[in-house]
């Protein structure tokens, strides 16, 4: 019994030759292959008994971490200038990110100089890494946390700037508009409408970059910024396994620790 006005259904094995996607990601399928097969990979030295052998005894001399009281003195110190460049570095980011963001944002009292310098500052911030930053500085301000706290400052306040912009966009207007009717500011209404209702917002995004800039921060100690990643550095290269193991330790439990600590937050911010 047929059914009227139903068309038949599509046979599983028939082809959809007019689908793009399915050509799309048939496309990116080969792509993926020849990219495999054009690069030198050497998979077959990566898994070899030789690599597994070396990768194991590297592995066992990790195991046997290094807890000595002068040690875990330095490292804790240590761990604690990291600690302290990821937040000194977020909260002068999250100051200049609110300034760039009032600037860069888009609105009916926005100028286009302004609003265009302060755009294509945001960009340049965010666009040059923080360890070029923080190489750029060493150079002028020596090697120590100095250089690696001001290089988390201005690569985080483009990410931040930018970010603050779109929320400052996205807030409701209404409020502002009547403020402006009846003679306020540009920046009184950004700070008694705008911002008061975007703060959530703000919060959270600063706490989740300074996540980030915690991992960031032990990196920056590689070329010198001071903190974990200069005794990571100094430690791998004398080939210091045991040393390298409390500090991989320590930089994983500070990690957990701000994450614990950001998501805590964040969750109660929510509420």
């Amino acid at each position: 019994m047929k059914t009227a006005g139903l068309a038949p259904p599509t046979p599983p094995s028939m082809i959809r030759w007019g689908c793009g996607i399915c050509w799309g990601m048939a496309g990116l399928a080969v792509l993926v292959a020849l990219s495999f097969w054009s690069l030198d990979l050497g998979l077959h030295r990566l898994f070899s008994g030789a690599a597994l052998e070396r990768m194991g005894r590297f592995i066992l001399e990790l195991s046997r971490p290094e807890v000595s009281a002068d040690f875990l003195h330095k490292l804790g110190q240590a761990a604690f200038e990291t600690l302290a460049m990821s937040f000194v570095g977020t909260l002068l980011a999250a100051v200049a990110g609110l300034v760039l963001a009032f600037l860069a944002s888009d609105g009916p009292d926005s100028r286009p100089t302004i609003l265009a310098l302060s755009r294509l500052l945001l960009n340049l911030l965010r666009s040059v890494p923080d360890l070029m930053w923080a190489a750029l500085l060493i150079i002028s301000s020596g090697l120590g946390p100095m250089a690696g706290t001001l290089a988390l400052a201005l690569h985080t306040a483009g990410v931040l700037g930018r970010l603050f912009a779109d929320a400052s966009e996205n807030a409701a207007d209404h409020e502002r508009a009547c403020l402006r009717l009846a003679g306020a500011s540009p920046i009184q209404c950004f700070l008694y409408v705008t911002l008061p209702s975007i703060i959530p917002q703000l919060l959270s995004y600063t706490l989740y970059r300074w996540e980030n800039n915690i991992r960031a921060a032990s990196v920056l100690g590689v070329v010198g910024a001071g903190g974990l990643g200069q005794m990571l550095s100094y430690h791998m290269g004398l080939f210091q396994m045991s040393e390298t193991s409390s500090i991989l330790i320590t930089m994983i439990l500070l990690v957990v620790l701000v994450d614990s600590v950001s998501y805590v937050t964040r969750r109660n911010l929510m509420r």
